[in-house]
């Protein structure tokens, strides 16, 4: 059995609405264990013996057919946040600043996302390609206005990717 946690993109922002009970019901109507929603953007833990390849696509009709929207799903096994947050390559704390982690579901669409790495100010944001994420800082305030933000919220990288406060998944691990 592995625990993992499914991060939705786009819940409960932007006219997609889900209460909490609801979508943990989504889960456990499909088998998955142990299924417990942290905060109200969309993450959910649970516990599977499934392959994560085969549940995302499982979630994906699943809650588009629950709640009538276009659902995009990122499943990550526990194990990996943990990785994935203490390979942040930022100083997390360091004052006036946001630390995220933006998920990438089809890795050619990342280097898309990261060309524009040299171009960004330092003074404003930085980030930097892991795997299967891109680790972001930027000044608190500009994390909808700057320059990455622009970029990844193209539509055409909607279905691919879902942004994460390095606290949010700090808050997965507990």
């Amino acid at each position: 059995m592995t625990r993992y946690v499914a991060l939705l993109r786009g819940v409960n922002v932007g006219g997609i609405t889900l209460k909490m009970a609801d979508l943990a019901e989504v889960f456990t109507t499909m088998g998955l264990g142990n299924v417990k929603t942290v905060l109200a953007s969309g993450n959910v833990l649970f516990d599977s013996p499934q392959a994560a390849s085969e549940l995302k696509p499982a979630l994906e009709n699943a809650l588009s057919e629950r709640f009538g929207y276009e659902a995009w799903v990122h499943v990550v096994e526990l194990d990996v946040i943990e990785g994935i947050i203490l390979d942040f390559p930022f100083d997390a704390d360091r004052e006036g600043w946001q630390p995220y982690v933006v998920f990438v579901s089809v890795d050619s669409d990342a280097s898309d996302l990261t060309e524009i790495e040299e171009a960004l100010d330092p003074a404003a944001e930085c980030i930097r390609q892991g795997k299967g994420v891109i680790y972001w800082t930027v000044q608190r305030g500009n994390s909808l206005s700057s320059d990455f933000a622009r970029q990844v919220a193209k539509a055409r990288h909607k279905s691919f990717t879902t942004t994460r406060n390095l606290r949010t998944l700090k808050k997965l691990l507990s």
